[in-house]
């Protein structure tokens, strides 16, 4: 179950990196859902929920106008499995947020779930980054806010479900995975120049 947590979490950052962020701190700080690990207990301090507040925002916002959109999910290829790590690590209880000693952190096998969340987060976004220039091109910029809005709500609900009901992380993945490429292969199709006999 933990590693589902962690998976649906990370995948929820590639999407978001700020979503599954911001929900674990607010649970950790106003709930008994979550219960972070010590060494990741600043995810829910005063300011940096503050931080991610304002940064999901701009995300939020950005990911809507198309171009910006595009311009975004580059700036983001760093931040969204970065962020990935982090939620995957914390969501298996690791304990390896300060690195005191690289040495002793790689030495150990407290890198990996680190590891894992990089490159599943980085997965999602890399697939998300190269669909949204296709359907923003085929939907002349159209798609932009509609498809943005759905993957915000994909987010949220892949980082609830890893939350509260772990087993329903790969329903959503799997659900997930099926639209992304139902509407990719649909828009596809329009786009493309439709050649008859004649």
């Amino acid at each position: 179950m933990e590693f589902l947590t962690a998976t649906g979490l990370s995948s929820a950052a590639g999407l978001n990196a700020y979503i599954p962020m911001l929900a674990l701190g607010l649970l950790d700080r106003f709930t008994n859902f979550v219960n972070l690990p010590p060494a990741w207990s600043w995810l829910s301090n005063d300011w940096m929920l503050w931080i991610l507040g304002v940064l999901l925002v701009v995300e939020v916002v950005a990911d809507k106008i198309p171009v910006v959109d595009s311009i975004n999910d580059v700036l983001q290829t760093v931040v969204r499995p970065a962020a990935g790590g982090v939620v995957f690590a914390s969501g298996v209880g690791s304990e390896t947020v300060t690195v005191s000693d690289p040495g002793t952190f790689f030495a150990s096998d407290q890198w990996i779930p680190v590891v894992i969340g990089v490159v599943i987060a980085l997965a999602v976004h890399l697939f998300k980054m190269g669909t949204r220039p296709v359907l923003n091109t085929a939907t002349v910029g159209t798609a932009a806010p509609v498809v943005s809005a759905v993957e915000d709500g994909a987010a949220v609900g892949l980082a609830a479900a890893a939350i509260f009901l772990p087993i329903l992380v790969l329903v959503l993945l799997a659900a997930l995975a099926f639209g992304f490429y139902w509407l990719f292969t649909k828009v596809r199709r329009r786009s493309e120049p439709e050649t008859g006999i004649l």
